[in-house]
């Protein structure tokens, strides 16, 4: 190969890597939240929404549903498909160069699927987590299952990463995202995988149940750090009669 063609690989797979990773801040659920909190929903192609429009996706519904509870929140797509907790550990300082305010973490299920070693499953879960807690990031962890045919022990063991790291860090859990839409085949696509429009309809609910009184904690403790309003200096007008 010359050196010219090979400069110009160099350039071509530049190109495409800016294409394909764009940053957290152009993946925006809609265009009206701009300037906003930010809420990042950080996983893999459960998060992404493989198969479905980008609006039927959890991250572009879940915005919607809590601007109808009077939450106005920017909530960003930060979900790529076939990720792995290996890979989701080298994205942390890509996600927080948007600045979040919340990450949704869901991550895993692609390590339990290919049968990696439970302890580095872990192990990566908690390096995320601690990096985005230094960053004073709210993180609320997606617990995950498996299938029963990847054999009883190991998804047991799978399954119990997710309330322990939550009870080590104090993290609020949800306790499986996939509650009441895995193995609903009406509910998803054909894969059996991942949910359809609708699925991540019941997704998001899952989702508020947890995520509505963190941001309720939220705006209390903003309430209670506001500087009162100065109180204007009382002026007493005395009258000579």
């Amino acid at each position: 190969m010359t050196k010219t063609r090979y400069v110009s690989r160099l350039c071509l797979l530049a190109i495409a890597v800016l294409f394909l990773w764009d940053p957290p801040q152009g993946q925006a659920s809609s265009g009206t939240a701009e300037g906003r909190p930010r809420i990042i929903a950080f996983g893999d192609s459960l998060t992404a929404g493989l198969g479905v429009t980008r609006e039927e996706a959890y991250p572009a519904q879940l915005q919607r549903r809590l601007e109808e509870h009077g939450f106005q929140y920017q909530v960003i797509n930060a979900g790529v498909s076939g990720e792995t907790t290996a890979g989701g550990l080298r994205r942390v300082s890509w996600v927080l160069s948007a600045k979040p305010e919340i990450v949704i973490l869901e991550l895993g299920a692609n390590d339990g699927l290919r049968g990696l070693k439970l302890e580095q499953t872990r192990e990566n879960l908690a390096h995320i987590i601690q990096q985005l807690l230094q960053a004073n990031v709210t993180v609320i962890l997606a617990g995950m299952k498996l299938p029963p045919n990847y054999g009883e022990e190991y998804t047991k063991q799978f399954e119990a990463i997710y309330p322990a790291l939550a009870a080590q860090y104090h993290l609020p859990l949800i306790p499986f995202f996939l509650e009441g839409v895995a193995a609903r085949p009406a509910l998803n696509q054909a894969d059996g995988i991942h949910p359809t429009g609708e699925g991540y309809k019941i997704v998001v609910e899952q989702v508020l149940k947890v995520l509505i009184p963190v941001l309720e904690d939220h705006r209390r403790k903003a309430r209670k750090t506001r500087s009162p309003l100065p109180v204007p200096p009382l002026h007493i007008h005395s009258s000579l009669y």
